[in-house]
């Protein structure tokens, strides 16, 4: 006799099924699972690229036999018990992922429906079916008890093809998955075990979970989930080399510049080189891309670290106060100049002078500027004596001086001094390479800066932003991290729909019940259609809109629009001609 209830509850949800003079345990006890109608929606097959996504993260359709052989090829080379481990680990990782989707795809849903996001997600990823057969959770008390049915493993079927019929379970990426999961979904350690295993000769494969305190060997169990000594070492090794690197890396009072590219690494090197040296040096590219960063990086690495760094902004201060600003004033120079003042320079003396945006100084500024760089000497607005001075001139511009000499706003002169040693800093669109390390190492900060927690960024997002222009460079891409982090809801990942508030629209490709593919409606195709009725548009109006809006935006040109909107020209000239005809009905 099975008896079973339901204590529904706003932090708890049971499912119990009670033994009876030790009967076995039946499926039918169990509430079966939900639909996954909605899991498999989150599967979007991109065929015209190559790649396959899940909610936002990269998935790969992979040949079982593949995976069977680096199984083989581990057991050979590390053996079993290090193969086991690792592949425990990664199955681990991989349930810690899924776990993230729960709440966010079923919200509301009863903890029976949430818990069984990740039974149905690794059936859908081809992994095992799954059968609960009992389910206990208390998320206040911490209390889980989960038994599940197995059929079909793929590591059972691989594992006995290589080896034959074996005396320990075999399934050790769905255990791991299992535990990674659980894990997550709860929030604490919760270690799945295998009871029986079809690779032992069992008809089906049986797993049960507690949390890691309720198991009488919980923190044996729990060290397959630590790194082997073999990979400790190797990661030890990693730091190592990372310390290494970081002592050789530019870096501000902010951290370590980041980047991997070779055009950074270009960047880099040049400022290393110059940063034993006194030469003045001219840092060059477009608006964002981070000069000051760099003048602070050179900063940091010379003699003069432990020395004032000053940075002014030349295009922020009006033309008739930049002098005074960078040179001091005496007392009376001018209107308003009731003490004497010393300038930029002067508070810079043994140090940094920051000159940002150098291209916007007036030229009396810049003839001073001049003699600063060729005698070291400066003088205050309304005085006649010279001050000594030793300063390490830094310049940023994202003009083209070349381009302002001949156009009259630039000294010569002072440009080949300047030019001296010209470091380009390139845009972030040259350096996609850096753009993921970069955008972690924001996530992580500005995490801390707003105290949420997030789940790292989804590949989807990574990829949108590694084919994204970046007119703003890094500046651009902190604004749009920040965003994301506050956008995103706790605990998830940041996705495209966090960063961009309109990103591009996608046909997707999902699974259907049959396990066939069929093609689904563009992304967002539900805020877009809420619309159209809001605003009483007809299909014919909307097509018109659409059209008129992209030929105005490419300004006139019709190849252009006509690539927006994904469409040949002969296309777009038709579907022009009936706009035309329709306005004059």
């Amino acid at each position: 006799m099975i008896k079973s209830f339901i204590d529904p509850g706003t932090t708890l949800w049971r499912a119990r099924c009670l033994f009876i003079d030790n009967l076995p345990m039946e499926p039918h006890s169990m509430p079966p699972l939900p639909p996954d109608a909605d899991l498999r929606r989150l599967v979007n097959f991109s065929a015209s690229d190559g790649r396959i996504w899940l909610a936002g993260h990269r998935m790969l359709l992979v040949h079982a036999e593949a995976l069977g052989s680096l199984r083989r090829e581990l057991m050979q080379s590390i053996g079993r018990e290090q193969t086991r481990r690792v592949l425990m680990r990664a199955g681990y990782a991989a349930g810690q992922r899924d776990a993230a989707l729960a709440r966010q795809v079923r919200p509301g849903a009863s903890m029976f429906d949430l818990f069984a996001v990740g039974p149905q997600l690794h059936m859908l990823e081809g992994a095992v079916q799954v059968t609960p057969e009992r389910f206990e959770l208390d998320m206040a008390s911490g209390h889980h008890v989960g038994v599940f049915r197995w059929d079909h493993s793929w590591e059972v079927e691989t594992h006995l093809r290589d080896f034959g019929p074996q005396d320990e379970p075999v399934c050790w990426m769905l255990i791991g998955y299992a535990s990674g999961y659980v894990s997550a979904f709860m929030g604490q350690r919760v270690i799945y075990r295998e009871l029986q295993c079809s690779g032992c000769g069992h008809a089906h494969c049986r797993i049960e979970g507690r949390p890691q305190s309720a198991w009488p060997d919980g923190d044996l169990l729990a060290r397959d989930y630590d790194p082997d000594s073999l990979l400790v070492r190797i990661e030890d090794l990693q730091s190592e080399v990372e310390t290494l690197r970081s002592t050789l890396a530019p870096r501000d009072d902010l951290g370590e510049l980041i980047g991997q590219s070779r055009a950074f690494q270009r960047a880099a090197e040049l400022l290393r080189k110059a940063a034993a040296t006194q030469v003045t040096v001219l840092l060059t590219g477009e608006t964002g891309v981070g000069k000051e960063r760099f003048a602070r990086a050179l900063h940091a690495m010379s003699t003069r670290a432990d020395r004032p760094f000053v940075a002014i902004n030349c295009a922020a201060l009006p033309a008739d106060l930049i002098e005074s600003e960078l040179f001091g004033a005496e007392k009376g120079a001018y209107t308003g100049a009731g003490a004497a003042r010393a300038g930029r320079f002067e508070r810079a003396d043994g140090g940094t002078l920051f000159l940002d945006e150098l291209g916007e100084l007036p030229l009396p500024a810049q003839a001073k500027l001049l003699r600063v760089l060729q005698h070291g000497e400066i003088e205050r607005l309304g005085s006649t004596q010279a001050r000594r001075v030793d300063v390490r001139v830094v310049a940023a511009t994202n003009v083209d001086l070349e381009a302002a000499v001949a156009a009259g706003r630039f000294r010569r002169d002072l440009m080949y001094r300047l030019n001296v040693y010209p470091i380009r800093i390139p845009p972030l669109r040259e350096r996609v390479e850096d753009i993921e390390p970069l955008a972690l190492h924001l996530l992580q900060h500005f995490a801390t800066l707003h105290q949420k927690r997030v789940q790292g960024l989804t590949d989807r997002a990574l990829e949108a932003m590694r084919h994204y222009a970046w007119p703003g460079n890094v500046r651009e891409l902190e604004n749009l991290i920040e965003r994301g982090i506050i956008v995103a809801g706790a605990g998830q990942p940041v996705d495209i729909d966090d960063l961009f508030p309109t990103p591009p629209g996608q046909t997707t490709v999902t699974v259907n019940a049959a396990g066939a593919l069929e093609r689904g409606a563009p992304a967002q195709i539900d805020t877009l259609y809420d619309e159209v009725l809001r605003h009483g548009l007809s299909l014919d109006a909307l097509e018109d809109g659409l059209i008129q809006e992209a030929v105005q935006r490419n300004g006139g040109n019709l190849a252009a629009a006509a690539r927006a909107l994904g469409l040949t020209r002969p296309q777009l000239s038709y579907r022009l001609s009936r706009v035309r005809e329709r306005s004059r009905d």
